[in-house]
């Protein structure tokens, strides 16, 4: 089995060796043992009354809030009887009032591999917060669910720089979060005291179901494996006015829309992936109706994504594609949602989500396939270089 920081850090004494002071405490949901026992837990057992305060990303301490912009609230926990502030409240970033009285603040979050989720920027405000009070960040690794081998995707435009897109990185960027941390300090000038507790009998070329840990939603829509392989495609139909199933059990993995034929469309959506070698997974017809979100009651068709093959599946590209063919097929049912998203209040969602405008206008002029490539290789040999100078692990 996989162990990951938390396992090691109540483990093995030399980490509590270093961390001699107080200690504050980054977490949700999904940050639990390998025996499925809660991070908070473990801490305050081993380290009593130095753990001191406790932080949540977005979706809340527990990922019970759904959606962007819905914001969850400070409180003290009433069986823990720590405060919890939340880093997607009126802030993003913990202030200095969150963090006084703290020496060292554990980070404990499982990201999913892909730029626009917004725990890696929270991990990166607190790495800024953290340094101008002269704290230690502690960051706990967690694998990369998606496996840390393959890069897709274009290189955001700081131009696009949002809570969902900070640096240029690729949509799937291959790294675990402690790498994160690791390339934002030595590359992005976010310059704190940094240590990281790494992982153990973790390679690349592992998706989290060869790990051996146990698999906690780390936000509401991202139920299991198989939707965090997806998501770096179908996250970009959020921006849209297709559905992207959230009211359904498989968000994420489903999509649809009332004005949708999904058997008519089956065929010809297939022969643009046979002829662009989009392989490695199968698009099956379906209708469902989401009990809320879009289309809330309303019976929708559309498809599922199904992987067959995940080191031959790309889903943003295949996404990117679904998105130029559907663009045309569903001619003024297919639109692009307006602002806010996010916090950004004029760019729109697609572009902030893209990272540029260059993808939009490519579904909306019907580009060709090899132009997309070409928008994707932009920078990535950069991108690469960049985060060969910082990887932990082979």
């Amino acid at each position: 089995m996989t162990q990951h920081g938390l396992n090691q850090i109540v483990t093995d004494n030399k980490w509590s060796q270093k961390l001699t002071g107080s200690i504050g405490y980054l977490c949700n949901s999904a940050s639990v043992s390998s025996d499925f026992t809660h991070g908070i837990q473990l801490l305050q057992k081993h380290f009593g009354s130095r753990l001191k305060k406790i932080f949540s990303p977005q979706h809340g301490l527990f990922a019970e809030v759904q959606d962007n912009m819905k914001e969850s609230d400070h409180f003290v926990h009433p069986y823990f009887k720590l405060p919890v502030y939340s880093l997607y409240s009126e802030t993003r970033s913990p202030t200095p009032q969150m963090l006084e009285g703290i020496d060292h603040l554990l980070i404990d979050l499982q990201d999913v591999g892909t730029r626009v989720y917004t725990y890696i920027y929270t991990v990166a405000l607190s790495m800024k917060a953290c340094a101008k009070e002269n704290i230690e960040v502690v960051i706990l690794d967690r694998p990369n669910p998606i496996g840390g081998e393959q890069m897709e995707g274009n290189i955001l435009d700081p131009e696009y720089a949002s809570f969902v897109g900070m640096f240029p990185i690729p949509m799937r960027h291959g790294l675990t979060i402690g790498e994160f941390a690791r390339l934002v300090k030595k590359h992005f000038k976010v310059d704190c005291k940094l240590t990281i507790i790494p992982l153990k009998d973790w390679k690349r070329s592992m998706y989290f179901d060869a790990t051996g840990l146990p698999w906690v939603l780390p936000s509401p829509n991202l139920p299991s494996l198989e939707t965090a392989i997806i998501y770096p495609g179908s996250v970009l139909f959020e921006a849209t006015s297709i559905s992207e199933g959230r009211g359904t059990v498989k968000s994420l993995e489903t999509f649809g829309h009332p004005k949708m034929e999904p058997f008519e469309w089956n065929n010809h959506l297939n022969k643009k992936f046979d002829e662009y070698d989009l392989q490695g997974f199968i698009l099956r017809p379906l209708y469902f109706k989401p009990t809320f979100n879009k289309f809330g009651g309303i019976a929708c068709g559309g498809y599922q994504i199904h992987v067959t093959d995940r080191e031959e599946f790309k889903p943003w590209k295949v996404v990117q594609v679904l998105q130029q063919e559907l663009f045309q097929l569903m001619k003024e049912e297919f639109t692009w949602t307006d602002p806010p998203y996010e916090y950004e209040y004029e760019k729109l969602p697609i572009d902030i989500l893209n990272g540029t405008e260059k993808l939009r206008k490519w579904v909306e002029r019907s580009g060709g396939f090899e132009e997309l490539l070409g928008l994707e290789s932009e920078g990535f040999d950069d991108y690469v270089n960049k985060r060969d100078s910082i990887l932990l692990y082979s």
